[in-house]
């Protein structure tokens, strides 16, 4: 199986992205991760991306879509993956269906965790993750709105998208999304 998490920060994507990859036995492709260990480790596209992660900005699409592509062509990745934290817009989802054509891949499921904003600003707000700051947050759920929006509607064309309440117990969440990707 193949899926895309998606939903604003403090969602949930990183909790059941991780439950996913458990339950299927394939693996997490988190471009948070992937960014961070970027920075963390000085590389050029690390630096080059820095910037806009401090501020709580989508870095430009030809950037993330090449982490991205670096690694799926890494990694074994035939069983199967969960993405979380891309696509973020309506034109990386679409470079991301282009990538997967050229691996011979098809995405099986986008998985939106529906949250009203006031949960994601306290769930991010309570966080220790280094870009987790109230300014930065806030401008995230700002950006979420403004531009993550419409890859629900690329999805929902695709017959691709399972829209999930993100506003209860993580198991709960898990096992609605079972259900859902089971009987689909």
């Amino acid at each position: 199986m193949r899926f895309v998490i998606l939903g604003g920060s403090g969602s949930g994507k990183s909790t059941q992205a991780q439950r996913l990859c458990r339950h299927f036995d394939i693996p997490l492709i988190s471009t948070g991760e992937i960014l961070r260990e970027a920075i963390a480790n000085i590389s050029s596209n690390g630096r080059h991306v820095q910037p806009y992660l401090e501020k709580g900005e989508l870095v430009p699409d030809e950037t993330t879509i090449e982490f991205i592509r670096t690694w799926l062509n890494k990694n074994d990745i035939n069983s199967g993956w969960v993405l979380e934290g891309y696509p973020r817009t309506a034109f990386q989802a679409e470079e991301l269906d282009f990538l997967l054509d050229d691996l011979q891949q098809k995405l099986d499921w986008a998985i939106y965790l529906q949250v009203p904003e006031a949960v994601m600003v306290t769930r991010s707000n309570g966080r220790s993750l280094p870009d987790d700051q109230p300014e930065i947050v806030g401008r995230r759920v700002e950006l979420f709105y403004d531009r993550t929006m419409n890859i629900l509607e690329y999805y929902d064309r695709r017959r691709r998208l399972l829209t999930i309440n993100g506003d209860q117990l993580p198991e709960m969440v898990e096992q609605n999304i079972l259900t859902l990707v089971s009987v689909s």
